[in-house]
């Protein structure tokens, strides 16, 4: 195909770029022979990279030679002076331009030397700007290097007919550059272009790739048209296209009116020329290569098995390619397409081997289909493809069922659960669903499906019709279920646990395999058996029990064996569980045997809690086997107790010796403020303790605190009921004061704790307060009446000394008073 863009061409009026060099390539303005003709008197901004040929040796360069050079030819149309300004584009005082000006007329390889040359650099000469150029207020032909200067030279009278070399130099710096000509000198003008319109940029040329391959972004371009319109009859205009900006300034390697794309997106430079002066003007656009794909990507095509050729199960049928079309150009506007269908890639591409739109596979699917899709508008040809797939008929094999019934009305009518056929109709395929009706119709038509799961027939035998589809692909088949009621059966069974789990809640774990044997007697060989908790699960085998199982009522609980012949129900038979309860027993019991009153004995009983103990029988770990025994010596002893229903609980009774308290040691602190006495006891039992009453109170601990001086009677009791010990002890303490008044109340001051028993061979002495002694007082007597030799002693303190028969020695003072 041949594009013939109608395009406008713009003249370039501000701006030519040369492209990065730093080696020496032909066709570059950094050298003369390829310099850039200046038309018109429009300013230009440039870039400079790379010198080409060194050509300045030997000239007068101001000290300097081609660093990054462009070479300008300026032909001169009308007298006057030649003078410009060079800005760098950064104001940066390092960016340095120099340049060089050879002429008039000279040729490339005898330039002569310059007549006019700057090599200031700005940044040296303290320069205000980094500008340089000619101007007309300049005296100097030449300037520099280095500080030496103001960047600045003499224009140049010119005249017309004449022609100069200008080589723009940067020695320093990376910045492109711009050049505005202000002398009164004229260039000759550039071509003159009808469809100008003082702008660089023609519209993009958009265009789908029409050359196979078409995948490739390379199709052919053709300008003729373009040319001759932008020529409009001239005859000193030329019209050249180019790959690159340099190719057009120095009108190298041009590609024809007609030439083929290299990329996708691609820039063409157009070389406008005046064949007479040289002058030309460069406009570009871009083309764009683009795949044909207004369309729509087709899903692939899916058609179920059918038996048209005989075999609904073989993966072959018809496919409508008219379908894929439709699908294709569904929401395109103006739509104008050609659509043909191949088996491979490269015969799309060629238009070879077209399938007929009504297409039979021949081989197994998926099966990709490839389309060619021509714009009968444009020419544009666009690929898409999308795989055929015949997909699997599911498998719907006609079946019989079997069900018992056993309502106790042998009328043949029961409960059926139709799907328990699932299998046998799909050949186990998990991927299908399968649905129940009463007609060939319905089945058909999808209408009135009937739950499977729970069907009551109403004829024997009666005929259900299945719809079978693939829940993957769709695809549908159909079948018939024969279903038959039977007059077998089988028997019943029990089993009887106690409840021994440890709940004691009517709940066990049975197994439920132990009734096999009894449920299936007398049956053939070859039975399946299963369990479910009510008849109605039995009937429609749904919630099958695992063979271990827990019942959900406490105590008694029927569930339901249902026995089966190739799943032909042979009988359904009731199997009874009972959970037997336990003996009600005090399971653990602790009692104290009193080794003090050996060899007597005491009796240890069953347990039995709210029922006769005659009612049970007794095993014990002694032998016996009554509902008690006797014993006299601690232990262990066990006894399995048995109920009616032979369930037994165990029963342990720990025996713990005990024994009346032996006194071993009491520990008194006396003569104190704080007097107490602390009782030491060994034995097996466990002891408390009381003071002066057999009858208590009695306290866990040992010792007794603030106790007032006196004779105490200590009693500890075994709290096993093994016995009490006492014994007699003495608390010792001097009273602070005595009232002999004869009123039998403090009427004598005497040692208290003193008796036959305790300190009786102890001395007292009584002396007042200037150490007289007036008294030795017998210990077991009833102690000083406050006189001396008859004569009633006053109201005084008066002093006493003791000397214990256990040694200790007491002196202190004490209190008459009257």
């Amino acid at each position: 195909m041949i594009i013939k863009p109608n395009l406008f061409l713009k003249p370039i009026l501000l701006c030519l770029i040369c492209f990065v060099s730093t080696i020496v390539f032909a066709q570059e303005p950094n050298d003369c022979q390829f310099a850039v003709t200046v038309c018109g008197n429009s300013n230009f901004s440039f870039d400079v990279n790379g010198r080409g040929v060194q050509e300045l040796a030997g000239s007068n360069t101001c000290s300097s030679q081609e660093n990054n050079s462009i070479w300008l030819q300026v032909n001169i149309e009308n007298s006057g002076t030649l003078a410009f300004t060079l800005t760098p584009n950064s104001t940066s005082i390092n960016e340095d331009y120099d340049f060089f000006i050879f002429g008039p007329n000279v040729s490339c390889g005898n330039i002569g030397q310059a007549i006019r040359c700057s090599t200031t650099n700005p940044a040296a000469a303290n320069q205000g700007n980094n500008l340089t150029g000619m101007n007309a207020t300049s005296t100097e032909t030449s300037e520099g290097p280095g500080q030496n200067g103001d960047s600045f030279v003499s224009d140049i009278d010119v005249l017309a007919g004449e022609s100069y070399f200008i080589v723009i130099d940067r020695p320093i710096g990376n910045s492109p550059f711009s050049l505005e000509w202000t002398g009164t000198a004229t260039f000759p003008e550039e071509p003159s272009n009808p469809l100008a319109l003082n702008t660089t940029t023609l519209p993009n040329l958009n265009v789908c790739d029409a050359i196979a391959p078409f995948d490739d972004n390379i199709t052919e371009i053709d300008l003729t048209d373009l040319t001759q319109d932008i020529i409009n009859g001239e005859s000193d205009i030329a019209v050249t296209y180019h790959n690159t900006e340099s190719d057009a300034n120095i009108k190298a390697d041009a590609l024809g009116n007609i030439f083929n794309t290299t990329s996708g997106n691609q820039t063409v430079y157009i070389r406008i020329e005046n064949t007479i002066t040289g002058c030309f003007i460069i406009n570009d656009f871009d083309i764009n290569i683009t795949e044909f794909n207004n369309f729509n990507t087709p899903t692939d095509y899916e058609v179920c098995d059918d038996d048209t050729d005989g075999d609904d199960q073989n993966g072959i049928t018809t496919f409508d390619f008219n379908i894929k079309s439709q699908e294709i150009v569904n929401g395109i506007a103006g739509a104008n397409y050609n659509i043909t269908y191949y088996l491979s890639e490269g015969d799309a591409e060629t238009s070879s081997g077209q399938l007929p739109n009504i297409y039979t596979n021949t081989t197994p699917t998926p099966t990709e289909i490839f389309a060619r899709i021509e714009d009968l508008d444009s020419g544009c040809v666009g690929f898409t493809s999308f795989n055929i797939i015949v997909a699997e008929k599911p498998i719907a094999n006609d079946v019989s069922l079997i069900q018992c019934d056993e309502d106790g009305i042998p009328e043949g009518f029961t409960t059926f659960n139709i799907t328990e056929a699932f299998d046998a109709i799909t050949d186990n395929n998990l991927d299908a669903t399968v649905e129940y009706y009463l007609s060939q119709v319905d089945a058909e038509n999808q209408e009135n499906a009937i739950d499977g799961y729970a069907f009551d027939n109403f004829f024997n035998p009666q005929i259900i019709y299945t719809r079978v589809t693939n829940a993957n692909t769709g695809c549908v088949n159909y079948s018939e279920i024969s279903l038959e009621v039977s007059l077998t059966s089988s028997n019943n069974a029990s089993i009887q646990l106690c409840d021994t789990d440890g709940n004691e809640d009517g709940f066990m774990s049975f197994n439920l395999n132990d009734t096999n044997a009894i449920v299936l007697a007398g049956a053939p060989a070859g039975l399946n058996l299963q369990y479910f908790e009510t008849y109605e699960d039995a009937l429609v085998e749904t919630n099958p029990l695992a063979s271990t199982f827990t019942n959900t009522i406490p105590y008694n609980q029927t569930i339901y064996a249902r026995v089966e012949n190739a799943n032909a129900c042979y009988g359904i038979s009731q199997i009874e569980l009972t959970v037997l309860e336990l003996p009600n027993i005090e399971t653990e019991a602790e009692t104290h045997y009193c080794l003090n009153f050996f060899p007597e004995t005491i009796v240890l009983d069953g347990g039995v809690i709210n029922d006769l103990p005659n009612n049970y029988s007794y095993l014990w770990s002694t032998g016996e086997d009554t509902a008690t025994i006797e014993v006299n010596a601690p232990g262990n002893y066990t006894v399995r107790v048995f109920n009616a229903n032979n369930c037994f609980k165990d029963r342990t009774i720990t025996v713990l010796p005990s024994n009346i308290a032996t006194i071993t040691d009491v520990e008194i602190i006396d003569a104190s403020q704080n007097n107490s006495i602390s009782v030491l006891v060994s034995g097996e039992g466990d002891y408390e303790f009381a003071i002066d009453d057999s009858n208590g109170p009695y306290q866990d601990s040992n010792t007794f605190s603030n106790l007032q001086p006196g004779l105490y009677t200590v009693f500890v009791r075994d709290k096993n009921n093994c016995g009490i010990t006492e014994e007699l002890v003495s608390v010792i303490g001097f009273p602070k004061f005595f009232t002999p008044n004869d009123d039998s109340k403090n009427d004598y001051w005497q040692v208290k704790g003193i008796s036959s028993q305790f300190q009786a061979n102890s001395s007292i002495f009584i002396f007042n307060r200037n150490g007289k002694l007036l008294k030795e007082l017998d210990p077991l007597g009833s102690g000083w009446d406050g006189t001396f030799n008859g004569v009633k002693m006053p109201t005084s303190d008066y002093w006493f000394k003791v000397k214990l028969q256990d040694g200790r020695t007491f002196t202190s003072h004490f209190t008459l008073k009257r």
